[in-house]
């Protein structure tokens, strides 16, 4: 079994080279999109997850809510404009699906947010922040994650943006992208030993 670094500091992150999702992006903003991708989704064993919330500015006030939610492999990403369709019935089917592993980094909220609109009871879930403890890894954050397991960084510069814009900005989907893709990525090896 690989040996990790049990953490990481910033300043060694700045060392790793740069890296992003270079896969195919399906952008979702309609129930016939979400419907043509889905198949391609339910036939993986695996998917990183993750999801953006526009960003709130102020101190104390009501966290916004989820405006997309990400699924990735290693060569496709999906971006679910859960903004512009909601939550359909095959999304919550497949995030109800405990055949499906769905990995991402700190999922409590999430999922909490996504069960306040939709009832649902997740399955598959793993939280990576728990899961790479039995790895020895004491860093959690998923920047931290990525340099330690998968060896390189990925940039956040996109993180505050308006996730609820009419349409996502390149620079944006390939963010979003990215996060779901490391998340598929750190699982996988992990998994792999």
């Amino acid at each position: 079994m690989e040996k990790y670094s049990t953490n990481i500091t910033s300043e060694e992150i700045v060392a790793y080279k740069l890296l992003w999702f270079k896969g195919e992006i399906v952008v979702v903003e309609d129930i016939e999109t979400f419907k043509s991708v889905l198949p391609r989704l339910k036939n993986s064993k695996i998917l990183g997850f993750d999801t953006e919330t526009r960003p709130m500015f102020k101190k104390g006030g009501r966290r916004n809510k989820v405006s997309l939610i990400q699924l990735a492999t290693n060569n496709l990403a999906v971006l679910i404009r859960i903004n512009k369709i909601g939550v359909p019935d095959d999304l919550i089917n497949l995030l109800s699906d405990s055949s499906i592993i769905k990995a991402g980094v700190a999922l409590r909220d999430d999922l909490h947010f996504l069960s306040s609109v939709r009832k649902f009871t997740p399955a598959g879930f793993v939280d990576l922040q728990s899961f790479v403890k039995k790895f020895g890894i004491e860093s959690s954050g998923l920047r931290k994650l990525t340099a330690i397991v998968l060896g390189f960084r990925i940039s956040k510069g996109q993180q505050t943006t308006n996730w609820e814009t009419e349409s996502l900005t390149e620079a944006q989907q390939v963010y979003a992208a990215t996060d779901a893709w490391v998340c598929f990525e750190i699982y996988s090896k992990l998994m792999k030993g």
